[in-house]
Parts: structure tokens; sequence; C-alpha cells
């Protein structure tokens, strides 16, 4: 495929010639599924509401998305060892698309229902788990170990431009052309995204001769997280900072409306301010790991993390929650990528896929607990609770890996 002039020119900066031409067909796959994803982020939940009043609908709408990752991941982890990977994100993103274009057909026609949309987000839910589990493992396949921290900084920026600022009000102007609409785009961005990845060359993986059951694959890839310190060390750490930042995440809404008197565009402000930040990140990044230690890196992030727990607990000022939530978008992006950057050079290739996947069953198990005991401690003991569990639960996190991170920075693949 050639790209016109003005691609061509954006592409060979955002991915200079070194990382390859199979990593810029990665790099435009992540960025136009993204847009689309993005799109659906908004979409998704405005659509729910226009079916239903009910608040425990509503609720399990958001759930069901990120369900199947509790029940399949460590599944999906083995098949994205067992079989070509990237055929693996090809069908499972296809099968989304189907479900998408089932949708838009329901939408149009008529037919749509509550209960054909909850099912629509279940079934992209599962085929995510798989496309997810398999496109993690491309990145080291197709970059020099010591390109993976901007590889990841690349594909990190577009998740965080596509998916989480530009999609949503994209997605919130073409509902409110016609409720179809938005989810039409997304079905044309996962096509497209489907045809970049079906041109990636990837090299062979060595896998065993014998045919074994999915069950031992799954054990043998635990079996080696646990065996392996620094890679175990930074499952928990990812597990534990999850659940602590999820706590107050689930009243964050509550703490900008009520705690910080802010409305509902205060609010808006709040997760602009942390997108603001993540960008200005993807910039400063590669100078940021040119000039200073992955360690180094990981301790500032972790003890910036715990601060900024600490500043949304005693501030009672609207500027002052989003200055903080500009830094937490600053240090949230070097964390994501240094800690996957970490994880993909310890890990040996073939088992990429099911220690990837532990990873991400971790993130959205915390993510899970963290926003059941969110709620529960808002509830018992005030809005800023879960602000000081967060701040005294990372706080404590940290204190016991300090000395761990230099040794998890500097992991080596078997």
């Amino acid at each position: 495929m050639t790209y016109p002039l003005p691609v061509r020119t954006l592409l060979e900066k955002i991915a200079p010639a070194r990382l390859g031409r199979d990593f810029r067909h990665l790099l435009a796959s992540s960025w136009t599924s993204n847009v689309g994803d993005g799109i659906a982020l908004a979409a998704g939940p405005l659509l729910v509401a226009s079916l239903t009043d009910s608040a425990a609908l509503v609720a399990l709408a958001a759930l069901l998305p990120r369900l199947p990752w509790l029940v399949f991941g460590l599944w999906a982890g083995a098949m994205a060892d067992r079989w070509d990977r990237r055929r693996l994100v090809m069908w499972s993103n296809a099968l989304r698309a189907v479900v998408v274009a089932v949708l838009v057909a329901a939408i149009t026609t008529g037919w749509v229902d509550i209960t054909v949309v909850l099912v629509a987000l279940l079934l992209m839910g599962v085929a995510e788990v798989f496309a997810d589990s398999a496109a993690q493992t491309l990145l080291p396949m197709l970059v020099a170990r010591r390109d993976l921290g901007l590889g990841n900084a690349r594909l990190q920026a577009g998740f965080l431009t596509a998916n989480q600022l530009a999609g949503p009000p994209i997605g919130a102007a073409l509902f409110a052309v016609g409720s179809a609409w938005p989810f039409a785009v997304q079905l044309v961005c996962g096509v497209l995204a489907v045809v970049q990845i079906s041109r990636l060359q990837l090299p062979p993986v060595e896998r065993d001769e014998l045919p074994t059951h999915v069950r031992r694959d799954i054990a043998d890839g635990l079996r080696w997280l646990w065996r392996n310190p620094p890679v175990r060390t930074l499952a928990l750490v990812i597990f534990t900072f999850n659940l602590t930042w999820a706590a107050p995440w689930a009243v964050l809404v509550l703490y900008s409306t009520d705690h910080l008197g802010m409305g509902p565009v205060g609010y808006g402000l709040l997760t602009t301010a942390a997108g603001v930040g993540g960008l200005v990140a993807t910039v400063l990044y590669g100078r940021l790991e040119r000039r200073y230690s992955l360690a180094l890196l990981m301790k500032v992030s972790l003890t910036l993390e715990v601060l900024f727990h600490l500043g949304l607990a005693l501030t009672t000022t609207g500027w002052v929650a989003m200055a903080l939530m500009f830094v937490f978008g600053l240090y949230g992006f070097v964390w994501g990528t240094v800690s996957k950057t970490v994880r993909q050079r310890a890990v040996p290739t073939e088992l990429q896929g099911r220690v990837g996947s532990v990873y991400m069953v971790g993130v959205f198990g915390g993510i899970v607990v963290g926003n059941a005991l969110g709620g529960l401690l808002a509830e018992l003991w005030g809005v800023t609770a879960p602000f000081w569990f967060a701040f005294a639960g990372a706080g404590l996190t940290l204190a016991l890996v300090w000395r761990q991170l230099d040794h998890i920075a500097h992991a080596e693949a078997d």
C-alpha cells in the first residue's frame, strides 16, 4: 500500500525508519482501531441511555466489555502463543466488525433494544480479549529490544489521542446526527485496521512440536511468571496500583461535583487535564528514556502516584485538582510505557501471550475490585475516603517494592 504524501510524512515522523515498515502497519492499525473504539466509548453509553432508564442495566453495559477479560483472559493468552498471532488479531477484529455490522443493521431497521445492545457489547468484549492478547505480542517481534520503549510510546500515544481524546467527542457528535452513524464509522475503522494487520510479516515463533492442552499451556505461563521474581513482582505492583487507582476513580464524578463544587463541566475538565498531560508526555518520552534509566522513571512515576492521591485527598480547590490531573496524565503515560517495555524485554517471545494476559487480567481485576471498594468506602466515610485509601495502599506497596525496582527494570528474557 502506498500512502499519500502527507500521511507518509506524518508516519515517518511518528515511526522512524529504523522501526521498520511492519511497525508502521501495526501503528496504523492500532491508531485506526482506537479511533473506532473511542467513538464507541461515547456512543455506546448514549445508545444504552436512550433505550433504558434502569441504572442497573446502564451499569451492566459498562461492566460487560470488561467481564470477558476475567473469564477468557488466560485462555486467550494461551491461544496467542499457540496460533498464528497475526491471524488471531485479524479474525478476532473481523468478528467484532461483524457484531458491529449487525448492531448497525438493528439500529437502522428499528429492531434494536437493550437486550440486543447488551449481547453486542458482550460479544465485542470477548473478541477484544483475543485481539488484544495477540496484538500485544506483536511489537517485540517487529522491533529491536532497544526500540521497545519508543514503539510502546507511539502505540500508547495512539490510544490516548484517538481513543481517549478525539474519539469520544466525535462519537457524541455522530450520535446526535443519527444513532447508527457512530457504529457505522467504528465498523469502517475496524475493517481498515484488519487490512493493515494483514500486511504484517512476522518472524516465526518457536513452539512445542508435540500438541499440548490449553490448561497445560496456561499453567506453564503462570509457572514461568511465578518463578521469575522481577516479572512476578511487576505483575503484583500493576494489580495493586490499579486497585488503588480505581477506588477513587469510581467516585471521581461525585468528588468533582460535590467535594470540589465544579459541576458536570468541571468533571469533564478533570479528565481532559489528564489527557493533555498524557499528550505532553508523548512528546517528552523519547528524551526521558534517553536521559534517565528505566528504574528511575519507574520510581518517580510510582512516587508521583502516591503523592497524587494525597493531593486529591487534601485539596478543596478545582484548579489544584486540575493541575494534579495534568501531572497524573504525564507520569501515567510514562509508567504505562515503561512497565510494558520492561515486561516485553523480560518475557521470552513464545510466552508473550500467556504472561501478557496475566497482566491484563490483573489490570481489569484490580479495576473491578477497586471500583467496588471505592463505592463502599465513599458510602461509609465520605467521598474523600477512597483517596486516603489509595494514598495509604499505594504508599505501602511502593515501600515494599522500592529496592526491587532496579532489578525489575533490568530483567532480561531467559
